[in-house]
């Protein structure tokens, strides 16, 4: 019987991330992926953004059956973002300005989580209460329409939860009306365009149009779990603390605490995570032996872009790992600090050279390319 990821001493979890950023970016890359990217971006012109937790079970893509790369991720820990973060707030504004730019119109799907099977399953952002993550989703909605307008026709906002147990979108539409899609039998698929007409009146045709495949796939996928038999009750086993933006491959339940780039008060929530890393210890839930603080910077181009990514990827790794020996001292003794950069076109994370003081050498599973 294979041990459990979660179970095997350090060096061997890494190499077990590394193989998945590996198959992450070679599955982007694939043949069948780009020109299936390419054909959907011709039929539906929308640029898709997703607010959302780090929580791995929330993985639009796989939910609803839509090509890696269309739907672009914001991720933070617990899901929580506010606009009048410097950072955040330019990073969204240059996003919706360069979409805008090309003609495309913006639909931001702000997300909450929750399990109905059990309240623990939930957002520990929130501590699994769902009406606190929901409130946020529709203060983070208000924000948005203070920044880009309340007519909608441009950039669209649209609040919506997910349940893990079935994968399951609810779509807030407007006067409180929601749409759960667990409740839509496939047979009941094409009635779909007339159901989002009159649950979101205000949104433009074109992006309601880009929208419904998203929420026909859902209703498909909610099909399909369904005849399996899948584990739902996890422990929260979490070894990995990632700190920047390029996480993407780490969709996996339970595996990783990413904090986004984005608060100017980082430390918080790296205390927070390193807290949750040290109970996992603590219980047994995984291994003393060591967790991996890992920091990610994006880049375009070669060159400046490429250098700005290095440079900022290692001052998130120093930060976070002052912060954690400051907070934990006893658990720094265990931390493993890489820094990678990814290489936005091909989704490719390339980790550094390790500093020759670091107490883990990568050996077969460095990934780096100069």
């Amino acid at each position: 019987m294979t041990t459990p990821v979660h179970s095997r001493p350090i060096s061997e979890r890494i190499d077990w991330l590394m193989d998945l950023s590996r198959s992450h970016s070679a599955s982007f890359c694939s043949a069948d992926n780009h020109l299936a990217r390419q054909r959907y971006l011709a039929e539906h012109n929308t640029l898709i953004i997703a607010m959302k937790c780090m929580d791995g079970r929330i993985h639009l893509p796989y939910v609803t059956q839509t090509p890696l790369g269309i739907i672009h991720p914001f991720r933070n820990l617990g899901g929580i973002f506010e606009l009048g973060w410097p950072y955040l707030g330019d990073m969204l504004a240059d996003t919706v300005q360069e979409a805008v730019g090309a003609g495309r119109r913006v639909l931001v799907i702000i997300t909450y989580h929750f399990s109905k099977g059990a309240r623990e399953r939930g957002c520990a952002g929130f501590d699994c209460n769902r009406e606190a993550a929901q409130a946020h989703a529709y203060h983070i909605r208000s924000q948005l329409e203070t920044l880009f307008g309340r007519g909608h026709q441009t950039v669209y906002p649209l609040v919506c939860g997910f349940e893990t147990d079935d994968d399951a979108l609810i779509l807030h539409g407007r006067d409180q009306q929601t749409l759960d899609l667990a409740s839509v039998p496939v047979s009941a698929i094409d009635e779909l365009p007339s159901r989002l007409a009159a649950l979101f009146p205000d949104m433009p045709g074109p992006v309601r149009r880009d929208l419904l495949p998203l929420v026909r796939g859902n209703v498909r996928h909610i099909a399909e779990v369904r005849t399996t038999n899948r584990e739902l009750n996890i422990e929260h086993r979490e070894w990995v603390i990632c700190i920047g933006r390029g996480f993407d491959f780490l969709h996996v339940p339970n595996v990783a605490l990413i904090i986004g780039p984005y608060s100017p008060d980082l430390s918080h929530p790296i205390r927070q995570a390193a807290g949750i890393i040290r109970a996992n210890m603590d219980s047994g839930r995984i291994p003393g032996d060591g967790f991996l603080l890992l920091s990610s910077a994006p880049y375009q181009e070669p060159g400046t872009q490429k250098a700005r990514a290095t440079l900022k990827s290692a001052f998130m790794a120093d930060f976070a790992a002052n912060v954690i020996r400051e907070a934990f001292p006893e658990l720094a003794e265990k931390m493993v600090t890489r820094s990678a950069i990814l290489n936005w076109p091909e989704r490719r994370l390339d980790v550094q050279p390790a500093c020759p003081l670091c107490r883990l050498p990568w050996g077969n599973q460095l990934l780096y390319r100069e």
